[in-house]
């Protein structure tokens, strides 16, 4: 069970993470933010993945879904883009939303743009009336399992700011691992074509199976990722789409979709390193941009016969208007029975 620090002041709450190695911060099943509506999650056929497995849900608990979101309201503000990427001093605040002082350094990210605090607005736009209502809908669809059919896979997200390094005596275990979450990209100082940030990190699997589904997660300003082998062969590419106009879905300046991989599956083992790489244009610099890659494994391939082409599971999710930003988390927890349905508030 977790502590108390990582799950809040009740530690009737297990929050069931992701396989990945981050697991500290990065410990969501889904996320995405503008991106959600045009990306696409279906699970290849015959892969499954398998939730509320009676044997694996603890005695005297339950299991119950946690979805968090965060909204920037970007109406009326005087930059857009800083808003976005939570810029400190266009949120005016100088400790994170614990009371603890940032970070020396710390320009923008999540620390800046926490619940109830307010971009800044130009003069003379009037906020006397900005309450509105809005509404996400999402979409779950589910068949109950069958494992004569079903081929379990699981998720794993990699995180490009993964601060382990390889050394002797390393295991790559997840007790070595730390994840900022988020980073800056610095401007370039020449303009054009070749202003890319490059950001790339080499990890060690954590497990065996086959890879049957990719996608990368990325800020405005991204350029596209890619997973690759040591010998530079290549696993998944994920690049993202932008808007054009100011319909929900196709937001001017926003990434509204990743493009996913479904590869013919990817044999990896455990130990084998594995690179991920995330590029930014840079230029301009940005704040608070991240670099997550999804992948979905399964332990083992199908017969040849095996086919499930009725049962696909998708997750679609109704994209907010471009006046607001919305990041969505989906996070899964065993909660003890027979309390009230509140919750405390979880941080991923």
């Amino acid at each position: 069970m977790p502590t108390r620090d990582d799950l809040g002041p009740s530690p009737d709450y297990i929050l069931v993470r992701n396989g990945g190695l981050c697991r500290n911060r990065v410990r969501h099943y889904y996320g995405l933010g503008s991106a959600t509506r045009k990306t696409s999650t279906y699970v290849p056929d015959p892969n499954a993945i398998e939730i509320a497995n009676p044997g694996e849900i603890p005695d005297g608990y339950e299991l119950k879904w946690l979805l968090n979101l965060h909204a920037i309201d970007t109406r009326g503000v005087v930059d857009k883009q800083g808003c976005t990427e939570c810029r400190c001093d266009l949120y005016n605040v100088t400790v994170d939303e614990y009371g603890r002082a940032l970070e020396p350094g710390y320009k923008g990210g999540q620390d800046c743009c926490y619940d109830k605090t307010q971009c800044r607005l130009r003069n003379g736009f009037e906020d006397g009336n900005r309450t509105r209502t809005l509404y996400l809908k999402y979409t779950v669809r589910w068949v109950e399992w069958d494992s004569s059919v079903f081929l379990p896979a699981k998720v794993y997200i990699l995180d490009v700011t993964d601060s382990w390094e390889p050394s002797e005596g390393s295991t790559g275990d997840v007790q070595e691992h730390f994840c900022h979450v988020e980073y800056d990209v610095k401007p370039c100082k020449t303009n054009g074509d070749g202003c890319v940030d490059v950001k790339k990190k080499s990890l060690m699997m954590p497990f065996n199976g086959y890879i049957v589904y990719g996608v990368a997660h990325q800020h405005a300003g991204g350029i596209g990722a890619a997973l690759y082998r040591e010998d530079g062969e290549g696993i998944c590419s994920s690049m993202p789409k932008y808007g054009n106009r100011h319909e929900p879905g196709d937001e001017a300046g926003y990434i509204v979709g990743m493009s996913s991989c479904y590869p013919e599956p990817v044999k990896v083992t455990y130990g084998e390193t594995v690179t991920l790489e995330f590029n930014y244009s840079n230029v301009v610099g940005h704040t608070g941009v991240m670099g997550l890659f999804y992948i979905l494994v399964a332990q083992q391939l199908p017969e040849p016969e095996s086919s499930l082409e009725a049962h696909a599971k998708n997750v679609s999710f109704l994209a907010l208007l471009a006046v607001t930003v919305v990041v969505l988390i989906a996070a899964v927890v065993y909660r003890r029975q027979n309390r009230e349905d509140s919750y405390q508030s979880l941080s991923t």
